[in-house]
């Protein structure tokens, strides 16, 4: 029955002149989520609206699930189009639309059309008027209700006519690719997948580094690792995951600094690893999924001890949630049962027994120098040892 879809937007209304580019960046990403699916499509902006128009069959929930995928999207109508072939046939189709679609009994109802053609022979409110009336006579067990109607039938006049009364939610935020690139921390956990959801949906494309540490984990951590990559891909598009083996790294802290300071130093390196690739790779900034107070490394002042070493800014999306929130959204987009997979990643391998909550950041440094003798060493022969996965759905 239907056979095209209308994409709604919120946000991207309100950017005045530089909407086009908005626009042009969500009628991207929407080409490349219909490409998954089963069938030839067209995807074309027109006057305010994005149209996805079905050239062949179709599956329209792959289509529909698909299209829950992409950023910007705040809700997706699935419409009836028909040529323009007189009011009285635009007349049966609406009464065959709502019997069609509406089958129930005793629900109210109010026509809203607009009539962006306005060469039509009939007005917006006439339309309203006019169609009210053929399917209160066709349907006497509905009523209208112009304040709170239970159906919405929309009717768009262009050149073509668009019949249309549901709008399925979409994901909101903004295209992916309108708003720059930056590196993810991506760990086996619940939260860095999320993090990296939540900055992508504000337009932001996403390239990861995972830290890799054999023979302490096993591959099917880095599996893992990947597994979620492409989960978060749905969303994101193609992701580039850089895999650095950080064993050496961490052996060496080990043996040179205090132990209750090896996550805080750890730590530190692996975000001035993720600051050079980042530089390299063209990103704005560095992603990581720390929420305050959740665990040792993650204090105010663990915090502080660990931007210290950045220049690029470290946007954190989960600063504020509490673990349920992340969990709820880690279940919601799809990594939560991999995430719980039981194998470590080399951050809980090397964990201290009893961290330190309030570093002093003066003293880390000071213990930062007992591994002046080779850390640029190790640090240079991981970066040119790194692995880029190009990871998709």
């Amino acid at each position: 029955m239907f056979t095209a879809f209308l994409i709604k937007y919120a946000e991207i209304g309100v950017k005045g002149k530089n909407r086009y580019i908005f626009e042009e960046a969500l009628v991207k990403q929407i080409k490349y989520a219909v490409k998954r699916c089963q069938g030839e499509f067209r995807v074309a902006r027109t006057q305010g609206r994005i149209y996805v128009d079905a050239l062949s069959e179709f599956d329209f929930d792959e289509v529909v699930d698909n299209l829950k995928t992409v950023f910007g999207i705040s809700g997706i109508c699935p419409v009836v189009c028909l040529e323009d072939e007189g009011f009285e046939e635009l007349g049966r189709a609406v009464v065959k639309y709502m019997e069609e679609t509406h089958p129930e009994k005793n629900h109210s109802f109010k026509v809203h059309a607009r009539r962006a053609r306005k060469n039509y022979p009939l007005s917006s409110m006439e339309l309203n008027t006019e169609l009210g009336g053929i399917i209160l006579a066709a349907r006497p067990d509905m009523r209208v209700d112009v304040h709170n109607p239970e159906i919405l039938l929309s009717v768009e006049i262009r050149e073509k006519i668009y019949l249309y009364s549901r709008t399925i939610p979409g994901p909101g935020g903004m295209p992916v690719g309108s708003g720059g690139k930056a590196m993810l921390l991506l760990s086996g956990g619940i939260d860095s997948p999320v993090a990296g959801y939540m900055i992508a949906k504000r337009g932001v494309k996403i390239d990861a580094v995972y830290f890799h540490a054999p023979p302490y984990t096993s591959e099917r951590a880095k599996q893992k690792v990947v597994d979620l990559a492409r989960q978060v891909s749905r969303f994101t598009g193609p992701i580039y995951l850089h895999v650095i083996n950080f064993t050496d790294l961490q052996l060496y802290i080990y043996e040179k600094c205090p132990h209750e300071e090896l996550t805080i130093i750890m730590r530190r390196y692996m975000m001035r690893i993720a600051e050079h690739i980042a530089g390299e790779t063209e990103c704005l900034g560095l992603i990581t999924g720390e929420s305050i107070g959740q665990v040792a490394s993650q204090t105010l002042p663990s915090l502080a001890a660990t931007n210290e070493v950045c220049a690029m800014p470290v946007y954190r999306p989960l600063i504020g949630l509490d673990k349920q929130e992340i969990v709820d959204i880690a279940e919601r987009i799809g990594t939560y049962e991999t995430s719980i997979l039981p194998y470590e990643d080399c951050c809980t391998i090397f964990v201290a027994k009893h961290p330190v909550t309030k570093p002093n950041t003066e003293r880390i440094r000071r213990h930062e120098k007992n591994l002046e003798e080779r850390i640029d060493e190790l640090v240079d022969t991981a970066l040119r040892n790194e692995e880029v996965l190009v990871v998709h759905r």
